[in-house]
């Protein structure tokens, strides 16, 4: 039996995270997944193809709309949809094998198949041809991740009901797409296939888009995205959804049924914890079978961790690979940290949407009082330049300490900008340290600068 000093089970963001950085610690380390391209589901059927698509489709949609205003013409633009799921599986190839070889340069052993606690420090590792093996080590750590949620009465038939795994390879545009749930996934996807040609509707059981979001820019992209054409049925609990001759049948309480070529059914994501052994190895679970961990990510079985999706905490990426990192260095001894509070979250829909620290609706519930600054993209000349005005920064200080405590980003690549605003809040940077740092001109972040001086109510461009 192979013995080493971590096994980490499962090779996406976190695992082979933290798989890299205990090997750079001098650990010998085993990492166990069981498909064979590594990257977990956030490289192969969530984040990368989901960008990959959302770059292509936004390029295509401009092509057809926008080339206009910047004084060109082109002749009629047609989808060649093969060739730009074909580009998609590709970036995601590159991805994938990437990662393999930093996993073979830091000396990571790979281990192909399904991973499952056994107790004592051993995990059988099942491969897709029925053979078993048994590895073993000192610490363990758990990286499985996250599946799709399902609410009752929704039937998955893989073909015309189905998740985003579906979502990101259908073979044709459907020509009535029903997106069920209005969080990031829904959002995006939504928007890609809005993009290509298809009536989306997207229908959420709550009054607004993005829970979770700050609830005064959810509500100004809301308007953006049905000016887009996508639209929105709020407040509407789905009852069932399956398909039924060749379509796709919705039912929503006290509406009549709705019938589409194809429902994504993108509701949240549960723990993918299922044949891990957490019962034969005694690790607790909480209501919502996530595992329970401390603040070192210690579970309540010595030498068992876990970290990412399978614990409590924002389903994100890069979450999971502070939180693999931080892991990593525990166990070897070393101090580890995640600043939770500066986890930026980011939906790619067009125009982007990024956010990190507190929203004005938490910080009004936890009656922490606050000042905001708030700046429009449509007050910037690199906006204008971009011709991309939609949307605003928002800031918000404590009222006391001018602290920042949370910005949220509406507009031209938010994605990129909310991570100057990530640091700030990182390093605990008052409204006036950004307002006083000179931003070059003309870019979109002087909106982040003109906000932070609305903060003080001195913003120079409005």
């Amino acid at each position: 039996m192979s013995n080493f000093d971590l096994i980490i089970i499962g090779g996406g963001p976190g695992g082979y995270v933290a798989a890299i950085r205990g090997a750079q610690l001098g650990l010998s380390v085993a990492c166990i997944e069981k498909e064979s391209a590594l990257g977990g589901t956030c490289l192969r059927i969530g984040c990368i193809p989901s960008k990959a698509l959302l770059e292509s489709s936004e390029l295509y949609s401009e092509a057809k709309h926008g080339f206009d205003k910047h004084g060109f013409k082109v002749g009629e633009v047609t989808l060649d949809l093969p060739t730009m799921l074909k580009r998609k599986t590709d970036v995601v190839s590159q991805m994938t094998k990437g990662i393999d070889f930093l996993l073979k340069k830091n000396k990571v052993t790979r281990l192909l198949g399904h991973g499952r606690l056994l107790g004592n420090g051993q995990v059988e590792v099942s491969s897709a041809d029925g053979k078993t093996e048994t590895v073993s080590a000192k610490h363990i750590i758990l990286a499985t991740g996250s599946k799709p949620a399902v609410l009752p009465g929704i039937e998955l038939d893989g073909q015309i009901v189905g998740t985003s795994t579906e979502a990101l390879a259908y073979d044709t545009v459907p020509q009535h797409l029903v997106v069920i749930g209005a969080g990031y996934i829904g959002l995006e996807l939504g928007s890609v296939w809005q993009r290509l040609g298809a009536k989306v509707t997207v229908v959420e059981y709550m009054d607004r888009i993005a829970p979770g979001m700050d609830r005064e820019l959810a509500d100004e992209a809301q308007k953006i995205f049905a000016k887009q054409g996508i639209e929105f049925r709020l407040k509407h609990k789905v009852l069932s959804a399956k398909a039924e001759n060749g379509k796709g049948v919705v039912v929503c309480e006290g509406q009549e049924p709705i019938i589409a070529d194809k429902v994504l059914v993108a509701v949240g994501r549960v723990p993918n914890t299922e044949n891990l052994g957490l019962d034969i190895a005694g690790v607790a679970t909480d209501q919502r079978g996530r595992v329970e961990v401390n603040d070192r990510f210690a579970t309540n079985v010595p030498g068992i961790y876990a970290i990412g999706d399978v614990i409590k905490g924002p389903m994100l990426a890069h979450k999971a690979e502070e939180e693999g990192m931080a892991c990593a260095e525990f166990i070897a001894g070393k101090h580890g940290h995640v600043d939770y509070n500066s986890i930026p979250g980011v939906c790619y829909t067009h125009p982007e949407i990024g956010s990190v620290g507190q929203t004005e609706e938490q910080l009004i519930e936890a009656k922490i009082e606050y000042r905001k600054g708030v700046f429009p993209f449509k007050a910037n000349g690199r906006a204008h330049a971009l011709a991309q005005i939609e949307g605003k920064v928002k800031i918000l200080a404590d009222k006391k300490t001018d602290r920042i405590l949370g910005v949220h980003i509406l507009g031209p690549r938010a994605g990129d900008l909310i991570a100057e605003a990530a640091v700030a809040i990182a390093f605990k940077a008052s409204a006036e340290d950004l307002a006083m740092a000179s931003h070059a001109h003309p870019t979109l972040a002087e909106v982040i600068k003109e906000a932070a001086l609305a903060v003080d109510g001195r913003a120079i461009h409005i």
